[in-house]
């Protein structure tokens, strides 16, 4: 047996799905999106360019933890290469610190 049409046509009318504020997850670390400045004393400290930290997508959720990112990104500022710093607790450093620069998400962001 098939369905009937009126079941069908219920689910066009189904309420449009909320969007809901983002909640970091608890185990996300925290991402920190570095100023202009912080971005090159890092790069100076670490003896590198941009070009060769790993890279983390505009759209990774993960930036979002950043309390600072999403009112930057509304503002229409430039991120992308802009210097994302990740901490990561660790039983053996106690916290392990890593950078990645900000590319260009997929969909053109």
């Amino acid at each position: 047996m098939t369905p009937s049409t009126a079941r069908r046509t219920k689910k066009k009318d189904a309420k449009p799905v909320s969007t809901r504020p983002f909640i970091a997850h608890h185990l996300a670390p925290p991402h920190e999106v570095l100023s202009e400045d912080e971005s090159q004393k890092v790069l100076v400290g670490l003896s590198t360019t941009a070009e060769r930290l790993p890279k983390i997508l505009l759209s990774d959720p993960g930036l979002q933890t950043d309390p600072k990112f999403v009112p930057m990104r509304d503002a229409g500022e430039i991120l992308v290469g802009r210097v994302v710093r990740i901490r990561r607790p660790s039983q053996t450093a106690g916290q392990a610190i890593a950078y990645r620069v900000i590319v260009p998400s997929l969909g053109g962001s």
